[in-house]
C-alpha cells in the first residue's frame, strides 16, 4: 500500500485553490439518473469515491467519463436498477442511488453500503422516507429491494437531520405526484447544492438550507450543465494545517459562509483569519490557545468531519481543551495514533480531553478513516522529524492528491509506492 512520507517543521506558506466538494458531487452524480440525456458537471474532484460512483453508474448502463474536473454522464443508456454488491460495499454514498433509480424506474435493488469505519450509520431513515412516498421495501439478508408503481408526495418528519436521508428523499420526491415536505431536514450546504442542481433540471424545490424542504413533483426533468460548490471540509483542513504549522496561507475558490462555525473555533484558538469574497487568508504566529469546549453537531454547528483535524491543533495549544463528539461513536480512533506522536489526549466516553504539549514528534502512524488520515497528515506537518502515514487510500477518498496541494505550500511531503516483493 502507498504511504505519505512527511518531513515536519515547515510552516505552510502560499496560496492554493480548493477543489469541488465530494459530499456535493456524489448525490448530484446520482441525481443525473433522474433525467435521460447527457449531463456535464464542472469542479468535480478526482477522488476514489468519485471513481467508485462513476463505476457504479457505468455498471447500470451509463456512459460516464472524467477529464480533469469535468464529468460527462449520458443516462439514456441505463439498462439496470440493480446496484452491484461489490461496488456498493466500497462506498457508503452509493445509497444515494436509491431515490433517483426508484423515481425513474419504479424499482431499485441495493446492498448494505460500505465506507469508513467511524461508527454505526444506519439507513433506516432513508427507507422510512421512501416508504412514506409509497415505496414497498423487502429485505433479504443484506439485500434490499425497493419498488413503487407510483410515488406519492407526503409529509415526512426525520427523527434526526440526516444528510443522506434528506437528499435521497428529495431525489425520489421530485417525480412523485403532489407535494412532499421534509421536516427536521438536514441543512448542510451540500443539500442546497443538490436543490440548485435539481431545480436546474426542472424540479420545483424550496427550503434547502433550512429545516423544512418542500418538493413539488414534476412529470419530467432535463439534463443540464452545473458547477459543484467548493469543498468546505478540505478548506477547513487547510485552515487547520496552516495554524498547526504556524504558517500563513491563502485559500482561493472557497465559500467562507460554509465555514462559519470552524472559523469561530479557530479564532477562539488565536488563529488570524480574514475572509474576502471567495478568498480566506489564515495565519498563526504564536502558539494556539486551548478552546474550553467544542461539540460536534449537524450543520450549522461544528462539523464532525473536522473534529480530528482541529484536535491536532488543540494538542499543540496552551492549556486543556475538551472535544465532545455527538455524531459518530467511532470517531476517536485517531487518538491512539496521535499519542504515538506525543499528544496528551484522554478519551472518556464521547469526550476527548486534550492537554496541549510543546511539540509533536514524527512517527509511523495509520489512517483509520478519511478524516483521521487528514488529521495525521497535519500532525506530521507540525511535528519534529519524519512521519510516515500508512493506509492513505482512506485519504484519497476525500482529498485530490493532498500531497500536491501541500507541496505547493512549501511542505515536504511525498507519496511512496509499495516496495515490490521479491
Amino acid at each position: 500500500m502507498e504511504k505519505l512520507v512527511i518531513e515536519g517543521g515547515r510552516p505552510l506558506t502560499g496560496a492554493i485553490q480548493i477543489h469541488g466538494a465530494k459530499n456535493a458531487a456524489l448525490p448530484i452524480l446520482a441525481a443525473c439518473l433522474l433525467a435521460s440525456g447527457t449531463h456535464t458537471l464542472h469542479n468535480v474532484p478526482n477522488l476514489l469515491d468519485i471513481d467508485t460512483m462513476l463505476r457504479i453508474l457505468r455498471a447500470l448502463g451509463c456512459r460516464a467519463e472524467q477529464q480533469g474536473d469535468t464529468v460527462t454522464i449520458t443516462t439514456s443508456t441505463v439498462h439496470s436498477s440493480h446496484i452491484p454488491e461489490e461496488l456498493m460495499g466500497q462506498m457508503r454514498s452509493s445509497i444515494f442511488l436509491m431515490g433517483p433509480l426508484l423515481a425513474r424506474f419504479g424499482s431499485v435493488t441495493v446492498y448494505q453500503p460500505g465506507g469508513c469505519a467511524i461508527g454505526e450509520r444506519k439507513i433506516d431513515l432513508h427507507l422510512k422516507g421512501l416508504q412514506a412516498l409509497g415505496a414497498d421495501i423487502e429485505e433479504f439478508s443484506n439485500r434490499i429491494v425497493c419498488s413503487a408503481e407510483a410515488l406519492q408526495g407526503n409529509e415526512i418528519f426525520l427523527d434526526f437531520p440526516s444528510v443522506g436521508a434528506t437528499e435521497n428523499i428529495m431525489m425520489a420526491a421530485v417525480k412523485a405526484e403532489g407535494t412532499t415536505t421534509i421536516y427536521n431536514a438536514a441543512r448542510e450546504p451540500e443539500i442546497q447544492d443538490l436543490q440548485n442542481f435539481l431545480n436546474a433540471m426542472g424540479a420545483d424545490i424550496i427550503g434547502a438550507g433550512t429545516d423544512t424542504i418542500t418538493i413539488r413533483g414534476v412529470t419530467a426533468l432535463s439534463p443540464c450543465t452545473y458547477r459543484i460548490i467548493p469543498d468546505r471540509i478540505v478548506a477547513g483542513t487547510f485552515l487547520v494545517a496552516a495554524a498547526a504549522t504556524r504558517g500563513n496561507i491563502t485559500l482561493e475558490r472557497v465559500n467562507p459562509a460554509h465555514l462559519t462555525s470552524v472559523i469561530h473555533v479557530l479564532k477562539r484558538a488565536g488563529v488570524q483569519i480574514i475572509a474576502d469574497g471567495d478568498i480566506i487568508h489564515v495565519s498563526c504566529k504564536a502558539r494556539p490557545k486551548a478552546v474550553e469546549r467544542i461539540v460536534t453537531s449537524p450543520h450549522p454547528s461544528f462539523p464532525t468531519d473536522l473534529q480530528s483535524q482541529v484536535m491536532v491543533l488543540l494538542s499543540l495549544a496552551d492549556g486543556l481543551s475538551v472535544m465532545k463528539e455527538t455524531i459518530f461513536e467511532g470517531r476517536f480512533k485517531h487518538v491512539d495514533e496521535l499519542s504515538r506522536m506525543g499528544a496528551d489526549i484522554r478519551v472518556d466516553m464521547s469526550s476527548a480531553f486534550i492537554r496541549g504539549v510543546p511539540r509533536l514528534y514524527g512517527a509511523t502512524v495509520e489512517a483509520t478513516d478519511l478524516r483521521a488520515g487528514a488529521a495525521l497528515v497535519i500532525a506530521g506537518l507540525a511535528a519534529h522529524g519524519t512521519t510516515i502515514v500508512e493506509q492513505i487510500h482512506h485519504i484519497d477518498r476525500g482529498y485530490d492528491r493532498i500531497e500536491h496541494m501541500l507541496v505547493r505550500l512549501g511542505a515536504s511531503v511525498r507519496r511512496q509506492a509499495p516496495v515490490p516483493s521479491e
